[in-house]
């Protein structure tokens, strides 16, 4: 059984920036990929990134690249976002899940949520 929690979320401007965490404990993070989901009100919930169980290969949805970054630390058990150059159309609540690889559908164990706010 994995725990994710998620942190760094919070109210930014327009440009400014966020780096969200994804922090593992009950298992290790290692074995997974990982991917980050957002939702925002009243839309549906959309992967933006994921990184293989290696950390060797990324994704990115169109919107986001170039200005997000993922990647992942197996020695603290954790994956990051680094999201730079942030809109008003970024806004919505994070969430990461450990899945088996980025292809897949089956999101094996899910975070709470942690909410991003862009706003002037």
């Amino acid at each position: 059984q994995v725990q994710l929690v998620e942190s760094g979320g919070g109210l930014v401007q327009p440009g400014g920036s966020l780096r969200l965490s994804c922090t593992a404990s009950g298992d290790t993070l290692a074995n997974f990929a990982i991917g980050w989901f957002r939702q925002a009100p009243g839309k549906e919930r959309e992967m933006v990134s994921c990184i293989s169980v290696s950390g060797g290969n990324t994704y990115y949805i169109t919107s986001v690249k170039g200005r997000f970054t993922i990647s992942r630390d197996n020695a603290k058990n954790s994956v990051y976002l680094q999201m730079n150059s942030l809109k008003s159309e970024d806004a919505a609540v994070y969430s990461c899940a450990a899945k088996s690889s980025c292809r897949s559908d089956n999101q094996k164990y899910w975070g709470q949520g942690t909410q991003v706010t862009v706003s002037s």
